[in-house]
């Protein structure tokens, strides 16, 4: 059996996670799945949120400020879900400790897995630089961390993933 190398957002791998209920596949990435070298998962359901629901944007930050309380990550209907973040955030985290993982595979721009840039919390399309509040948890643990934009480099340089 091939031990699992990352973690990979289940909405790149077919799944229809996202917030609108929809996902987007990455037909090379659903292929790391298959052979045993990811494990889906999806922070935000993980964390409790319904599929579909609500878009959310972190308010005033980045995943590294809502982790240290000094922001909130809010959806368009101005509920505060930020405890919903945080909690799929931590539940990432184990498993990417359970099953000794080296990094992740996340969807870029999301208020929980963009790893460089995500919206700037006006729900007006515009980013900013920073990463989401799970991709800011893993980071801090050390994890690498890839979106679908740049996993390819990574398994160019590295020969996995």
């Amino acid at each position: 059996m091939v031990k699992p190398t990352f973690l990979v957002s289940a909405c790149l791998v077919g799944a229809n996670t996202r917030y609108d209920g929809e996902n987007s596949l990455d037909p090379d990435i659903i292929e790391l799945v298959q052979t045993g070298i990811a494990i889906p998962v999806c922070p935000e359901q993980l964390g409790g949120l319904e599929t579909p629901r609500a878009p959310s944007e972190i308010v005033g930050g980045s995943g590294h400020e809502v982790l240290a309380g000094v922001c909130r990550v809010i959806n368009k209907a101005g509920q505060d879900v930020t405890g919903n973040f945080i909690k799929g955030a931590e539940e990432t985290l184990k498993l990417a400790e359970a099953w000794q993982t080296v990094g992740a595979i996340l969807k870029a721009r999301s208020p929980s897995c963009g790893i460089a840039q995500i919206y700037d919390g006006t729900f007006q399309g515009k980013l900013t630089n920073g990463p989401g509040v799970t991709a800011a948890l893993l980071m801090e643990a050390g994890f690498i961390l890839l979106d679908e934009n740049t996993w390819r480099k990574y398994k160019c340089n590295h020969g996995q993933a």
